[in-house]
């Protein structure tokens, strides 16, 4: 291993160069440190040389399987032990709502009550990694000076070692982890006598011993009865996997919780086709005990929902809670969180109304809500001041989660708060906090009475980290795409003007990747008795694109004011290009238009080639003479082309976004648009022009920016 310093690598040798340590150094530093301390569990991480890296050298106390998210991790984790190896500091989480609250990502996966310290192992020179040491829930909610001395002697000293043990060239690599699975053996062994195994026996209840890896070790007569499996059948296995009708997560969250927690949970489980039964886990730092006994009145719904042993309520399992966090991933825009919310967090955890909130210039503004049958009851949220005292207020002013069971509750710490015929029995705001900063409340109703558990406000708390990243990124997208459909609104003309003798109709489309903003843009620009038309495509779909292609519209607008003709303004605006040096390229066609003697004269710029539908019906596709894309060559020259404009004929100019579609050849894309105009011509010119865009493609396949302008030559 290698020391570091701003994670870069020290001058100390090499993992690879060094031998090994003689001694199990960080065993038995941890055994020793847990022990001090009285720690249920810990582990001991070393920094990957050359690498932003945590990895897990050797864990103590628990199975590795309950920290294998963070058996590798890196340094700018989100997690306690990055943090404290990032800043070099002492990091304490005094349980599990303020685990929820600061580290979703942990709680998520272990939304038990446990308490954590994490430290850095660094001297003066170097940073080596960090420890991580856990106590069961019942451990006081402040670490006391004692116990932070210990740890932080114990990893100051840890440091030493590591250091001499690398300027020495040794080298130090993980070790077996500090989990020693009690021995399978008979009932008298278990038990020590066999008087005390045959009191076991005649116990009319079922008794298992689990090692800490939830193994059989041990289980008398009435436990194999109960269970329908011979003795023989059960050691040695863990419970949801040799009993078929205990394989479910559910049952295994329970061992979890038990020996994370080291405080007996239970639940009730049913063995077909109707018995149901009750198990009761026992643990210690060495094992769990097991009770099962048959279950006196169980509800039927409950099959299917996970129960409190105490309350009866339903908790959000450990595979519940990923699906909904991946599910969050798919979320897009703020409707997009509210309706994800509403249709799987929601129901999830037995919520009937959902309110969504988000914070905006100092006050509360509802974003969306499900489950109130009258909206008038959820506008008295909006527009709330963040200095009112109101529960979602408080929520995001403190960080901190807020549950009433009851109406009662909730009136009793909030009198002034008016409560309606239509307003639910019980509420949870859960303030909504993404990377610091408050980004709204998330207010989940009941419409009974609800008891909210220590372990189900974790899986909560939990769920509005998620849902306020989730949140954050969609508030973002959505200024995102009102920006680009501003921007991009302000840059192309608001509409067309009437021209005499012409009818005019224009689309534009984003690209539906990127910032929906581009550089396609289209121009009708009136000049006495005649008439000048551009279309063109600047490079890219950015706001450099589209800042460029503003810039290029009022420049053919200008040099079209001045007088110039239709070769000279794309000379001119190909200069000016090349002059603003902004290393983008840009596709045209300008013309002229006069539409008293029906004629063209046109020019192009490595454009598309426009279609011209004539009054029989026919269309083809004008070969105009042209020069190179427009910001390339100083000096080149751009020659026009004379076209003839019958009254009833249609031009369509168009970018390169209405033929390119994905798996289909250009000239076959520009054959059938050609094909589609010469069948829709002769109808109303809006219609035709949605009908050309949608002929492009759907929305999901549009890759590019589409724009298109029409003009159909009338008599007067």
């Amino acid at each position: 291993m290698v020391g570091v310093s701003d994670w870069q690598t020290s001058g100390h040798p090499s993992r690879a160069a060094a031998g090994p340590v003689g001694r199990p150094l960080l065993s038995l530093t941890l055994a020793a440190l847990m022990d001090d301390v009285h720690a249920h569990s810990g582990a001991v991480y070393l920094l990957t040389p050359g690498e932003p890296v945590l990895e897990m050298a050797v864990m103590a106390g628990l199975p590795r399987a309950f920290a294998a998210p963070w058996e590798r991790v890196g340094l700018s984790a989100p997690i306690p032990m990055a943090e404290a190896a990032r800043h070099r500091r002492f990091v304490w989480v005094g349980g599990e709502e303020e685990m929820a609250r600061r580290y979703p990502r942990i709680s998520v996966v272990l939304p038990y009550p446990f308490a954590l310290a994490a430290l850095p192992v660094a001297t003066d020179r170097a940073t080596y990694g960090a420890v991580f040491v856990t106590w069961p829930g019942a451990h006081p909610a402040e670490l006391s000076d004692w116990e932070r001395d210990h740890l932080t002697a114990a990893c100051d000293r840890l440091a030493i070692r590591l250091e001499r043990a690398y300027e020495s060239g040794h080298q130090v690599r993980a070790e077996p982890d500090l989990l020693a699975p009690a021995p399978m053996t008979s009932v008298a062994g278990a038990l020590g006598t066999v008087e005390a195994a045959r009191m076991v026996a005649r116990l009319p209840y079922g008794l298992c011993a689990l090692d800490l890896r939830g193994r059989i070790t041990f289980a008398n007569a009435a436990a194999s009865e109960l269970l329908g499996l011979p003795v023989s059948a059960l050691l040695g296995t863990q419970l949801w996997a040799s009993v078929s009708w205990l394989n479910d997560p559910v049952y295994e969250d329970r061992y979890r919780a038990a020996l994370l927690s080291q405080q007996a949970t239970s639940f009730v489980a049913m063995r077909p086709p109707a018995d149901w039964l009750s198990f009761r886990l026992h643990p210690s730092t060495n094992g769990l005990s097991l009770r099962i006994t048959r279950a006196r009145a169980v509800a039927r719904e409950s099959r299917a929902a996970f129960q409190h042993a105490e309350t009866g309520t339903r908790l959000v399992t450990i595979s519940q809670v990923l699906s909904l966090a991946g599910t969050l991933t798919e979320a897009v825009g703020v409707e997009d969180v509210v309706q994800l919310v509403a249709d799987e967090i929601a129901p999830a955890v037995g919520s009937q109304g959902l309110v969504m909130l988000g914070s905006e210039a100092g006050r509360l503004h509802v974003l969306g809500h499900r489950g109130y049958p009258n909206p008038q009851a959820v506008e008295r949220f909006d527009g709330i001041p963040l200095t009112d005292r109101t529960p979602g207020t408080h929520a995001l002013r403190s960080g901190l989660p807020a549950f009433f069971e009851s109406r009662r509750e909730l009136s009793h710490l909030y009198p002034d708060l008016s409560l309606s015929a239509d307003d639910l029995a019980a509420w949870a705001f859960l303030p909504l906090i993404a990377s610091g900063r408050p980004v709204g409340t998330c207010v989940l109703a009941y419409a009974e009475p609800h008891p909210f558990p220590a372990d189900e406000r974790a899986v909560l708390t939990s769920l509005s980290g998620l849902v306020a990243q989730a949140l954050d990124r969609a508030r973002l997208y959505d200024a995102k795409h009102r920006l680009a459909h501003g921007l991009q609104a302000a840059l192309l003309p608001h509409s067309l003007p009437a021209l005499p003798g012409i009818e005019a109709a224009a689309r534009y489309l984003p690209a539906t990747r990127g910032m929906e903003i581009g550089g396609d843009f289209y121009d009708l620009v009136p000049t006495g008795r005649e008439a000048a038309a551009v279309i063109g495509d600047v490079q890219g779909h950015n706001v450099t694109a589209a800042g460029l292609m503003g810039q290029m519209r009022t420049a053919v607008r200008a040099y079209t004011t001045v007088g110039q003709s239709p070769g000279e303004v794309m000379s001119s605006t190909n200069r000016l290009l090349i002059d603003l040096g902004t290393e983008l390229f840009a596709s045209c066609v300008y013309l002229r238009l006069d539409p008293a003697h029906g004629q063209l004269v046109m020019s192009r710029a490595g454009h598309p080639p426009p279609l011209l539908r004539r009054p029989d019906g026919k269309v083809r596709v004008l070969d105009l003479a042209g020069g190179p894309l427009l910001g390339i060559d100083a000096a080149a020259g751009y020659p026009t082309t004379d076209v003839a404009l019958p009254p009833g004929s249609l031009l369509a100019l168009y970018t390169d976004g209405l033929i390119e579609s994905p798996g289909i050849d250009i000239e076959d894309a520009l054959a059938g648009v050609a094909e589609r105009l010469g069948e829709i011509g002769d109808r109303p010119l809006d219609e035709v022009a949605d009908s050309l865009v949608q002929h492009s493609g759907t929305a999901e396949q549009r890759m590019d920016d589409v724009a298109l302008l029409l003009l159909r030559a009338r008599a007067d």
